[in-house]
């Protein structure tokens, strides 16, 4: 099974809300909900499912088409500090971001 994160975005109704917090709470997902949180209306689901359509289907129709869906995935410390070893990222001294412009002939540093 995935994992996936379910975002709903919902009306600035207080029934909008309510509809959208009954579904994250008959999943059992234990995410907040921002129903009016700094102009926010969305609830956030996290399901354990096979798929992105069985995601999708844990919702009820007029809140489905809206609803965006992302597979999570999850690392270890360790994982991550190998992916950085082998890239050679220094935590100490992070690469520095050169902003670069695709040209006709080339890829040209437009830093200076």
């Amino acid at each position: 099974m995935a994992r996936f994160l379910i975002e709903v975005p919902h009306e600035a109704e207080r029934v909008a809300c309510a509809r959208v917090v009954e579904i994250r709470l008959k999943t059992g997902s234990h995410l907040p909900d921002g129903c009016g949180l700094g102009g926010e209306h969305k609830a956030w689901i996290d399901a354990e499912v096979d798929s992105k359509e069985e995601a999708r289907s844990i919702l009820s129709p007029p809140p489905r088409s809206q609803a965006k869906i992302v597979q999570l995935s999850y690392f270890a410390l360790e994982e991550v500090e190998a992916i950085l070893r082998y890239h050679q990222v220094s935590r100490q001294q992070p690469q520095r971001w050169h902003p670069r412009v695709e040209e006709e002939g080339g890829v040209h540093d437009i830093s200076q």
